[in-house]
């Protein structure tokens, strides 16, 4: 259109750029809404199952993830897990330690299987060894059952297996659930997380914040405008990619806080997509535009 002299007509008509540029924009925002849809969830399982897939078909037959143990700090119990598989709601050989105030083993519960059962969060153990002390270690009283019905545990099989989650393969409520659960874990450790958080809820923006440096940039009123304004584009969309990636790298690395990691590049971006835009709309080019026309016009 530019090239065509069509977007000059419009504004000749007197179309304000802001109604011009209205279907971009349109379009712009159902794209946001449309990746933040799939990136809430679907898109890191999916790149998830895509890894498993691969390593799965690398590796020997059995995914079990081996000796695990974990750390419910906030109720004060140990799990001792000898093999489960990713995902699953099934743990084998499992020890349970629950401790007092004062860290003092007061139950020690021992079952060759335990299971979840979401539709009620309970747990059930099976052959199971429950051990009852007092404060100086002795052993109070030993109770022997087939299978155990366990209400008031807050553990979720997410929960117990979160040691061998990555963050970018978490959707945003697993990423919720992960920094609510394991507030107490090191900061450093918890930063992917917090970073791939915030990333999850900026991702989607980068569609409109593209649409906010194209737009303008679109607009030329000659074609060689019309080039030069390609290829600022072009520089400017590559420059903001690689400040994606750069940010998301020193978020995870605990350099810089999630927030500023995950929405810095589209603050940025959309920082000189405004005034470009504004440069647009008060009829005006951006001041390096005219750099290479400058310099041929004082060498003539």
């Amino acid at each position: 259109m530019s090239r065509a002299n069509e977007i000059v007509s419009m504004l000749t008509a007197g179309v304000s750029l802001p109604r011009v540029l209205m279907p971009l924009i349109g379009i712009g925002l159902v794209t946001v809404a449309a990746s933040m849809a799939l990136n809430y969830s679907l898109a890191p399982h999916s790149e998830l199952a895509r890894k498993a897939f691969l390593s799965e078909a690398q590796s020997r037959p059995g995914r079990y993830i081996q000796g695990q143990i974990f750390r419910n700090r906030t109720d004060s119990r140990t799990w001792f897990i000898q093999n489960f598989l990713p995902r699953g709601n099934v743990f084998n050989n499992v020890q349970v330690l629950q401790q007092d105030a004062n860290d003092n083993i007061v139950t020690n519960y021992i079952a060759s299987r335990a299971s979840f059962r979401p539709e009620t969060k309970t747990w059930d153990l099976n052959n199971v060894r429950v051990v009852h002390y007092d404060h100086a270690g002795n052993i109070l009283e030993e109770q022997f059952y087939p299978s155990l019905k366990v209400e008031h545990w807050s553990e979720t099989p997410f929960r117990l297996g979160s040691a061998n989650e990555r963050a970018e393969f978490l959707s945003l409520p697993e990423l919720r659930e992960y920094l609510i659960f394991n507030a107490d874990f090191p900061h450093t450790l918890l930063a992917p997380f917090r970073t791939h958080f915030q990333y999850r809820l900026a991702l989607p923006w980068t569609c409109f914040v593209v649409v906010c440096i194209a737009a303008p940039l679109g607009i030329g009123y000659s074609r060689r405008g019309v080039l030069s304004s390609v290829a600022s584009a072009v520089i400017l969309v590559f420059s903001m990619n690689f400040l994606v990636h750069l940010f998301l790298a020193l978020g995870e690395g605990d350099r810089v806080p999630a927030w500023i990691a995950a929405w810095a590049p589209n603050l940025l971006f959309a920082a000189i997509g405004l005034y470009l835009l504004y440069l647009r709309a008060s009829n005006r080019e951006a001041p390096g535009f005219h750099l290479f026309t400058a310099r041929r016009i004082v060498s003539q």
